[in-house]
């Protein structure tokens, strides 16, 4: 059984980094964009990185250009915008594609691991999300890929994905998911 510690991507500095590195750490993989809306949940993951990273969390971001263009710019760009505007220190990956058949294969396999479950109607962002992409992107919603910027998954210590989060739930809402792993 394959595991995320199978993978490797590269670093927004470029370098190739085995995700083998974080054996042992409870993951939480976020697409990210600097030019969303979803864009201020930076802070939500920060807060997030500095409350739990002692304990065992590693956050890891893949900025991605796929969603009406909403990551423009280059690797270095867009790390000094999450370092300026949000203070993030958590590791960063190099731009990279999260959908279609472009995907990274670190993203083929999340999203084999956790299939798209829906957007959560009694969620008013989620259900706004759910109709927009319905109406804009139909056809992106009949499969298990990557739906729009911030799609988060939660990975356990043993590198198996054990949860899926969409867009619009913001990293508040992950705490007892991640502090039952840790």
């Amino acid at each position: 059984m394959s595991t995320i510690y199978d993978y490797q991507a590269a670093t927004i500095k470029g370098e190739e980094r085995s995700l083998a590195e974080y054996k042992g750490k409870v993951l939480l993989v976020v697409n990210t964009a600097s030019k969303c809306g979803l864009t201020p949940q930076y802070e939500g993951l920060q807060e997030l990185y500095e409350a739990y990273k002692d304990q065992g969390l590693e956050i890891i971001g893949f900025p991605s250009n796929q969603f009406n263009e909403q990551e423009p710019g280059t690797n270095d760009e867009v790390e000094a915008f999450c370092k300026v505007n949000y203070g993030v220190s958590f590791p960063l990956f190099a731009k990279t594609d999260v959908r279609g058949e472009t995907a990274h294969p670190v993203f083929q396999y999340l999203t084999e691991a956790a299939p798209f479950q829906g957007f959560d109607q009694n969620d008013p962002a989620s259900a706004r999300m759910g109709a927009f992409l319905s109406t804009s992107k139909p056809d992106w919603m009949g499969d298990n890929s990557v739906k729009w910027n911030f799609t988060k998954f939660l990975v356990n210590r043993d590198g198996q994905v054990v949860k899926r989060f969409e867009p619009s739930v913001v990293p508040a809402a992950m705490k007892a998911d991640i502090e039952a792993l840790l």
